[in-house]
């Protein structure tokens, strides 16, 4: 698609075009379901390592029981980050297949109006 303020050429308006490109960004969103999974599971495994050295971190300080949850908090930074870090990941990759679903939903209504144009075109002279 062209930026904002460029002109569309009419080279890219035909129905042969278009309907490559809908190829292609349905690819994408398949090959998205793939790389959102991967990601997923990246978040699943850190949260659980993270969980995990905290409950560890937590059951072994000896000092006041106040303390306890500060205590395992920085005993943890790095799986904490880790995880934040898998989250943020597999959040980028969910909002990037939903922009192509949303770009899928604009190539197939340009598709339409482009059938549209070319089945009435001609037919002013009749």
């Amino acid at each position: 698609m062209p930026k904002a303020g460029q002109e569309v050429s009419a080279d890219l308006l035909n129905p042969v075009a278009i309907e490559t490109r809908i190829r292609d960004i349905s690819n994408r969103i398949a090959q998205s379901a793939s790389v959102c999974n991967e990601r997923y599971r990246e978040v699943l495994k850190t949260d659980h390592a993270y969980e995990l050295a905290y409950a560890k971190a937590f059951m072994a300080y000896t000092g006041p029981a106040h303390s306890k949850k500060y205590a395992a908090e920085i005993e943890t930074e790095q799986e904490r980050t880790a995880r934040d870090i898998a989250d943020a990941s597999y959040r980028y990759a969910d909002r990037l297949a939903k922009a192509l679903e949303s770009e899928l939903r604009a190539y197939q209504s340009i598709g339409a109006s482009v059938r549209a144009t070319y089945a009435v075109a001609g037919r002013g002279e009749q």
